[in-house]
């Protein structure tokens, strides 16, 4: 059934994609469990899309079916997890960017594991984010990019938090499309996640949560 689910995203299968996610559901499947796996068929897409098998409405319109899916399950989380928030983080897709299929998995990953997410959007300029720190008093820093030209912008972010005296303050994650070690040295991010759960870890560990 797992593998269900994982295929009929990649193929954008929404109805059947849905009806797989309620009668997991009904049958008492833990929600984080379903959700890896739409992350799963998810990542699928973002691969038919890099090998031009995929196109831009394609990439839109399996972020519609995430969003639907992630209505059905949040409401299993949240009964519990809502009682807890851990930290505060400040997330947002950089300048020059607009994609949010990754961004949106990642905060809703960290929400449902008890943080509060403070979620700028897309395209979010270098002093949008330091003004938020400052007035969140958030202690992580999510910045998230699928293009090259966010390699910059995340460089930039990482400045402008450090010219505003914030940036000991903040312990700064990158994600997304192309981020490697080498991305991570290069923009002066404390680290980067490959995938969703990957950023909650660091959350956590940077909060001190086990």
């Amino acid at each position: 059934m797992n593998k269900d689910l994982v295929s009929m995203i990649a193929d954008l299968n929404e109805q059947e994609a849905l009806k797989i996610v309620k009668d997991r559901l009904n049958a008492g499947e833990d929600p984080l469990r379903i959700m890896e796996d739409a992350r799963k068929g998810l990542e699928i897409v973002g691969e038919r899309f890099a090998s031009n098998e995929y196109f831009i409405p394609d990439l839109v319109y399996s972020g519609e079916i995430m969003k639907l899916i992630t209505e059905l399950v949040k409401p299993k989380l949240t009964r519990e997890e809502e009682t807890r928030k851990s930290g505060k983080i400040v997330f947002g897709t950089v300048k020059g960017d607009i994609h949010d299929i990754g961004k949106n998995i990642v905060a809703f990953m960290l929400d449902v594991n008890g943080f509060e997410v403070i979620d700028l959007g897309v395209d979010v300029p270098e002093q949008k984010f330091v003004e938020k720190i400052k007035e969140s008093g958030a202690s992580i820093v999510g910045l998230s990019g699928f293009l090259t030209l966010a390699f910059d912008s995340m460089k930039q972010t990482i400045k402008a938090i450090e010219d505003a005296g914030l940036r000991d303050r903040v312990k700064v994650m990158i994600g997304g499309g192309q981020i490697s070690e080498e991305i991570r040295k290069y923009t002066g991010a404390d680290a980067y996640g490959r995938d969703a759960m990957a950023g909650v870890t660091l959350a956590k560990k940077w909060t001190g949560i086990n």
